[in-house]
């Protein structure tokens, strides 16, 4: 069974920074993509950012220049460092990983989300 842990989130005011980790445990043969989505109340779950294991990014727009996607495949982590946060990021934040099993079995898992506030 895999588990991806997240931890990072909280309450920081506008303008301020947090950094999010996922670590993910268990038995696999190695983790493809890993990503940051989230949610906002009332709102459907969109994708932040990505990253392929040969560290190739993808940012959407609206956070581009402020946070950042990195991971450390030893340690089979992901992180997001947000930078110049917004009210309109809060959200509750989940991390997902493509997780490569062998025989041809990839599976897609998901972490059981942080809560990012920015508020004054």
């Amino acid at each position: 069974q895999v588990q991806l842990v997240e931890s990072g989130g909280g309450l920081v005011q506008p303008g301020g920074s947090l950094r999010l980790s996922c670590a993910a445990s268990g038995t696999f043969l190695s983790i493809e993509d890993m990503g940051w989505y989230r949610q906002a109340l009332g709102k459907e779950r969109e994708l932040v950012a990505s990253i392929t294991y040969n560290h190739i990014t993808n940012h959407v727009d609206s956070v581009k220049g402020r946070f950042t996607i990195s991971r450390n495949n030893a340690q089979n982590t992901v992180y997001l460092q947000m930078n110049s946060l917004k009210p309109e990021d809060t959200a509750v934040y989940y991390c997902d990983a493509v997780i490569n099993h062998g025989f041809s079995v990839v599976r897609r898992y998901w972490g059981q989300g942080t809560q990012v506030t920015v508020s004054s």
